[in-house]
């Protein structure tokens, strides 16, 4: 990981802390009560000495906001925090080689499950662990369930550019196949999407195997052709600040508490966390994959292609209306394109991951649709 002795910039405006994975009546704090009391803080003059490389284990979970009494903020280099987050994080998973990489796939249910297979897709910059609640739950329910870390996200492989792959959408389309092969899914299965970019992508592989698809939900994904695009992918495409960016250990927590109204509380942090400080890679992955992104004419594909006429498998848009990122006017725009398909189900109190927000609303909308 590259390092300097000077003095990192501060972070750019899209890292302000805002999430938790929990809703507000479960022991969150209210973003306006942490703006209040992180100033009394600094008024007091209780501030930390300086770190030059407090951009890599300061988390806005504990020092940007206000940690929780119950867990409290913990302080550590690099080391002590890998130390202590090693082992997290990998619930239902197992590592399977699948062509000439190595995925991480969650997996729940089993095949002789009653009601189907589901295969649940993250976006950028996070990872399946988004989806533990929910796909634990949905077991539960009668439905066998994967959820793999993309290849260069989470704990999947993460090859240099170049060297066999170059992350672009195809290559991302083609070792999915692949790996649909290798986990044995033949059958057509419930797609569930959620996410920029790698999000993005799995609406575009649906679009070209539609046959493979029963019934598609997707949750907080860009739908419009002038979709905005985060702050984070904007930095990640400028030389020089990218290769800096890409580089932040704390990029994916701060995205995700950007993107909605809870501060995640530092277990959930540290998962998220983990994969970018562990090596480099993680990061540079997510550098080439936005860079090879032509973020316009993906978002023009899964515009145009889930139209009527187009598309007429169910779909299921269950959008967090708390989305910090994208407006909820764009899920609503998208299913007038093809109201007898589409079905809007609005999530009060998730933002940007509803999954992670209030998995509980994500269940019981997926438990619904899927009959």
């Amino acid at each position: 990981m590259p390092f300097s002795l000077i003095s990192p910039p501060s972070p750019p405006p899209f890292f302000s802390p805002a999430v938790s994975s929990i809703p507000p009546n479960r022991f969150s704090i209210p973003k306006r009560f942490l703006r209040t009391i992180a100033k009394s803080s600094e008024d007091d003059g209780d501030k930390p000495a300086f770190n030059p490389f407090g951009f890599v284990t300061d988390n806005p979970s504990s020092r940007g906001a206000i940690q929780l009494p119950e867990s409290p903020a913990e302080d550590g280099n690099v080391g002590q925090v890998l130390y202590r987050t090693e082992d997290k994080g990998k619930e239902y998973g197992s590592y399977i080689r699948s062509g000439k990489f190595k995925w991480f796939v969650r997996e729940t249910g089993s095949p002789e499950s009653r009601r189907g297979t589901i295969v649940f897709l993250h976006g950028a910059p996070t990872q399946s662990y988004s989806y533990r609640v929910v796909m634990s739950e949905m077991a539960d329910y009668g439905f066998h369930c994967f959820a793999p870390d993309w290849i260069g996200f989470g704990f999947s492989d993460k090859p240099q550019a170049g060297y066999g792959f170059d992350y672009t959408e195809k290559e991302f389309h083609d070792v999915f196949d692949k790996l649909l092969d290798t986990l044995g899914i033949t059958s057509p299965f419930y797609l569930v999407v959620q996410g920029f970019l790698v999000g993005s992508y799995g609406l575009t592989w649906a679009l070209k195997n539609q046959s493979r698809i029963s019934k598609l939900a997707i949750m907080n994904t860009p739908l419009a052709i002038s979709s905005p695009l985060p702050g984070l992918f904007q930095q990640l495409r400028i030389p020089f600040l990218g290769e800096f960016t890409c580089q932040n250990a704390v990029m994916a927590e701060r995205f995700i508490e950007a993107g909605s109204a809870y501060v995640l509380k530092l277990d959930k942090a540290d998962v998220y966390r983990l994969p970018y400080l562990s090596s480099s890679g993680p990061g540079f992955a997510l550098l080439e994959a936005t860079k090879k992104a032509n973020f316009k004419d993906t978002n023009s594909q899964v515009s145009a292609g889930f139209a009527a006429g187009s598309w007429d498998k169910p779909i299921l848009v269950a959008w967090g209306i708390a989305d910090k990122y994208l407006p909820q006017s764009e899920a609503e725009e998208f299913q007038k394109g093809n109201p007898n398909v589409i079905k809007l189900k609005l999530i009060e109190g998730a933002g940007h991951m509803p999954q992670e927000d209030w998995p509980e609303k994500v269940i019981e909308a997926l438990n619904v649709f899927l009959r």
